[in-house]
């Protein structure tokens, strides 16, 4: 493959961009070489600006559940951009979304539509403080909620791909207020509640961790976070950004049985269109100005384009039912991608929930944060490359995982493995 025009536009944008792209993963700092540049999508696949195709396990991160360009969504951003692209006002299909959103997340009795997973969870924490009176929140080592002041400590996806230190930026008071634990240990949150429960808004936690590698939860775990968080009088917040729709249309919360107090929600529910949303019970929700004292606005809030594009990916989700296609898929990639590392003598475990996984190049099991930044980085970068250049995109990063979409082919898997078989057998050299 030739990559010219990508490295004409890559030292471009680096002259007006810091990096050379508006999302620091994308710029393949942790994996070598330098991002192709990608012109379109279309299925399962991406062309980039060079005219090489690739097989795509990225699908923006998550979003694209569908494939690229699904004739539906498409119809419906184009048909409603005809009546106006944003108003800043009430619109009918802001209502019949809330609607549509409160039917099928088991949380959900309000919502409030935003425009990102970050400006979604920055809310929630908010609502929770107000809720509760109290200050500190809890999250998990390595666990991502978007970019905002406190919630970058010991952080995964792009902050752990990076290895950025610390919280550069974010004053310590901030950072003083977030209590970090690994994930899947209940004796740490009942360590930390049982010294500062009292002080504690919340919890916040993604029910199946993806920002740092995909990390199932143990069996039980969450019922018991649940319970120990009540005990405690303080809120679990379920940041489902992730897997809000990925894991069926009740999300993680319909998976595990599990109810969080509040859940943020980004990716699916727009459809490849910037949005995000948190909700909840009634009683909460009112605490949001303007029925209560807790404030929160945005102007491209409900922005009616991206609405549109939510409610056709969720239409069709639920006519369709992707889920146990698409979930058998990734369970068959994930099951020929361990299989091909044991053939090529390639220590990896290969974690997979739903649509979604990672392969962590490690010998043992990955359990949590910790477990996860065992795996051999530079060998992840190697295996890149090879995918790479025969045409399969994973993601940039060994912190970030592998999305399989309603647009992937039995083929499509066959084909992905016979490039990782030839992978593995390249980097075990």
């Amino acid at each position: 493959m030739t990559h010219q025009r990508s490295h004409d536009i890559f030292v471009r944008a680096q002259a007006v961009i810091p990096g050379g792209v508006n999302s620091p993963v994308r710029a393949y700092k942790s994996v070598g070489g330098e991002p192709v540049t990608i012109a379109s999508g279309s299925g399962c696949h991406v062309r980039d600006v060079d005219g090489n195709k690739y097989l795509d396990y990225i699908g923006s991160w998550g979003p694209l559940i569908l494939g690229h360009a699904p004739k539906p969504v498409i119809e419906a951003v184009c048909d409603t951009a005809a009546l106006g692209t944003s108003f800043g006002a009430l619109t009918v299909r802001e209502a019949d979304f809330a609607e549509t959103l409160c039917r099928l997340v088991p949380c959900f009795e309000m919502v409030r539509l935003v425009s990102s997973g970050t400006e979604a969870v920055m809310s929630a924490i908010r609502l929770a403080r107000a809720a509760t009176d109290r200050d500190l929140i809890i999250k998990f080592d390595g666990g991502y909620h978007g970019h905002s002041d406190g919630l970058l400590a010991k952080a995964g996806s792009g902050i752990a791909t990076q290895g950025i230190p610390g919280t550069p930026g974010v004053p310590e008071a901030f950072a003083a207020l977030t209590i970090t634990i690994p994930f899947n240990d209940l004796d740490a949150l009942r360590a930390v509640l049982k010294a500062r429960g009292g002080e504690v808004a919340c919890l916040i936690g993604e029910p199946v961790p993806a920002n740092m590698g995909v990390v199932p939860p143990a069996d039980g775990y969450w019922q018991a976070v649940r319970a120990m968080l009540r005990d405690a009088g303080a809120l679990l917040i379920f940041d489902e950004v992730i897997t809000g729709f990925r894991l069926g249309l009740a999300g993680a919360q319909g998976w595990l049985g599990v109810t969080p107090d509040l859940c943020t929600m980004g990716k699916i529910i727009g459809g490849g269109l910037p949005v995000g949303a948190f909700g909840g019970c009634a009683d909460l929700m009112r605490l949001m100005a303007p029925e209560g004292p807790v404030y929160q606005a945005g102007t491209l809030s409900g922005n009616p384009l991206a609405v549109a594009a939510g409610q056709a990916t969720l239409h069709m989700l639920e006519t369709t039912n992707p889920y146990p296609r698409i979930n058998a898929l990734a369970r068959r990639l994930a099951d020929g991608m361990t299989s091909a590392a044991v053939d090529a003598g390639v220590p990896a475990v290969v974690n997979v929930m739903g649509s979604m996984l990672t392969g962590f190049f490690t010998d043992g099991p990955v359990m949590n944060f910790e477990y996860a930044l065992r795996a051999d980085t530079g060998r992840y970068a190697a295996f890149f490359r090879a995918c790479l250049e025969d045409g399969v995109m994973l993601a940039p990063s060994q912190f970030e995982a592998m999305f399989v979409s309603a647009a992937h082919t039995d083929a499509d898997v066959e084909q992905t493995l016979q490039v990782m078989r030839k992978a593995f057998r390249k980097i075990a050299k």
